[in-house]
């Protein structure tokens, strides 16, 4: 019985040891990183599972708590699709880009609008301070004609950003955007690089639901701007993942320090890729 005990005692020692070596692991990124901005894009199956979507909201916490000055773009692809579904509207997709008609744009706000009021109130049960930013941040202009209401982003209020994020508010940000008529549906991906771009952010994170770029079966952790180019030109990055590293490589471009594509539906994946020497996902750097 004593050596039951003992041995568990053991094991709770090497697991608290564990624990301070991560956070010893972790302190100097931590100080890296006190006051920069990291804009982060929440969308995929982290936004369908509970228990992710504590993870997430969780880890968005925590780099707050620490210091770092996070913002979130979020999607909600699904979702809209669902309450489209329940409309009797089918859903029609251009190169990847939902049609929108006036119709599809009323569910699109709505949709959105409680998709962020559910992340902001889990950052507020996190003891975060955190604000629905999205009207008159974007300005937009009608991508295509084809593509109904969907809006490509001319401009972004960085001085209503800057103003909330120095008073120690996260901005939450729906993919939702207005061209001085009609409000327009645009690709959240596109949202969070622009807003990245805007605010001159320590790091652009995207969250998939794939570890990152793959090449002949093998993850590529590092990609160059160059490289990220060849890639998309040969075949090597192609569908869904084209518009994200591209996102990615013109974040850079403009002034963002890194960029990054991160599985969501791992835990805790964003503190693994900021805080650890090993990292996770696919960087994209200059």
């Amino acid at each position: 019985m004593q050596n039951i005990i003992l041995d568990k005692e053991v094991k709770q020692m090497e697991l608290s040891q564990k624990k301070a070596n991560t956070l010893i692991e972790a302190l100097p990124y931590i100080k890296k990183y006190s006051g920069k901005i990291f804009v982060i894009k929440y969308g995929g199956n982290a936004m369908i599972d509970n228990e992710l979507k504590k993870s997430v909201m969780g880890d968005i916490a925590l780099l707050k708590h620490v210091g770092i000055n996070p913002v979130v773009v979020h999607g909600g692809g699904p979702n809209i699709s669902k309450e489209m579904q329940k409309a009797n509207i089918k859903p029609v997709f251009v190169k990847g880009l939902r049609y929108t008609d006036k119709q599809t744009m009323a569910i699109v706000k709505n949709v959105s609008l409680e998709i962020n009021k559910e992340i902001s109130d889990m950052l507020k049960d996190d003891n975060c301070k955190a604000e629905n930013l999205t009207k008159g941040l974007l300005k937009t202009k009608i991508k295509d004609k084809k593509l109904g209401l969907v809006g490509k982003v001319v401009k972004v209020d960085k001085k209503k950003l800057m103003k909330k994020i120095k008073s120690g508010i996260i901005p939450v940000i729906s993919p939702v955007g207005y061209d001085g008529k009609n409000y327009n549906n645009v690709n959240a991906d596109t949202v969070a690089t622009k807003v990245a771009e805007a605010l001159k952010a320590e790091k652009l994170t995207i969250l998939t639901d794939v570890e990152g770029v793959y090449e002949n079966g093998r993850l590529i952790t590092h990609l160059s701007i160059d490289v990220a180019k060849a890639h998309i030109k040969s075949g090597i990055i192609s569908k869904g993942m084209i518009p994200k590293v591209l996102g990615c490589v013109n974040a850079v471009k403009k002034g963002v320090g890194k960029a990054h594509l991160i599985d969501g539906t791992i835990k805790h994946s964003i503190l693994i890729e900021f805080f650890t020497d090993k990292g996770i996902g696919t960087e994209i750097v200059k």
